[in-house]
């Protein structure tokens, strides 16, 4: 038993690190309608920039604060001057251009900073403490929590607010938003800008797990990807549930069952996928979406 309460909190901890980009991915799908494969690199790029800050002798508090608002306008500067230009068009080309973007991103990391592993300092203490037998890290408690804020803060973003209605409008349909009155420009701005400063707070609680390098997101974002399509698109609480999902199925798959084992256990969050995507297209917590003609 004490086995797999701590297989379940391992798991929990390691999907919090999903979870942390998957909120980013589904905040900017609610603002604009697109997957953005780019937002591993600017979750990498805001770590490396507390990073920075940190060096300079910026306490790491206030590091993170920092580049959380520099994250902000790097978010809005792309969208502004990059991302506008495709966003009247095909939608495939948008999610190119970011799959583009992911990797300048990771080009300018490196020749900034290299591709040496930096030690990014936690946030949270390095203790252990005991629940149920199993050992947790007061870090991974620490990350567990900070995911859980910000999902509650975004549900009640997109739920209980006119930005996050008008966001939402936004991404459904531009047009018909901005007859309604709405700065559908401006309102992308917002989104994205908000997309990279989760982002921000994404990288910095992952750096200290996985050490800073330019390809820190690479699997997280896969991961991540699958947790928003298992979880829904357009739900946030969606996202981080099928986030745990995966961490502790993986965990659990790799102990209890003898011809996956740690080398197969890769495959287990892509049979959920299927999984889900059989019996629940628009997945657990999504919405169906109904076209009247």
């Amino acid at each position: 038993m004490q086995t797999f309460i701590q297989l379940v909190v391992d798991g929990l901890s390691t999907g919090s690190i999903y979870a942390a980009l998957a909120l980013a991915i589904v905040l900017v799908n609610q603002a604009t309608g697109l997957i953005n494969f780019a937002q591993g690199g600017i979750a990498v790029l805001s770590a490396y920039i507390a990073y920075q800050f940190t060096v300079w002798g910026l306490p790491l508090i206030l590091a993170i604060l920092a580049s959380v608002v520099v994250s902000f306008f790097i978010g809005a500067f792309i969208e502004r001057y990059l991302m506008r230009r495709f966003e009247k068009g095909d939608p495939d080309t948008a999610v190119v251009v970011t799959i583009g973007l992911l990797t300048l991103i990771t080009g300018i990391c490196a020749w900034i900073w290299s591709y040496n592993n930096l030690q990014f300092p936690s946030l949270f203490p390095l203790d252990t403490v005991t629940i149920f037998g199993a050992v947790v890290s007061v870090r991974s408690l620490g990350t567990i929590f900070v995911i859980v804020v910000i999902m509650l803060i975004l549900q009640g973003l997109f739920l209980g607010t006119k930005l996050g209605l008008a966001l939402r409008a936004v991404a459904i349909n531009p047009e018909s938003a901005s007859f309604s009155g709405l700065k559908v420009g401006r309102l992308l701005m917002v989104g994205w800008g908000l997309a990279a400063a989760l982002g921000a707070v994404a990288g910095a609680m992952v750096a200290p797990q996985l050490t800073l390098t330019p390809g820190m997101m690479d699997g997280a974002l896969v991961y991540a990807l699958a947790a928003v399509i298992i979880g829904g698109l357009s739900s946030p609480l969606g996202a981080v549930v099928a986030a745990w999902l995966i961490g502790v199925l993986e965990n659990l798959a790799a102990v209890y069952v003898p011809f996956i084992g740690y080398d197969l256990r890769i495959a287990v969050p892509f049979i959920l996928l299927f999984i889900v995507l059989i019996l629940r297209p628009q997945g657990l917590f999504g919405r169906k979406v109904v076209v009247r003609v």
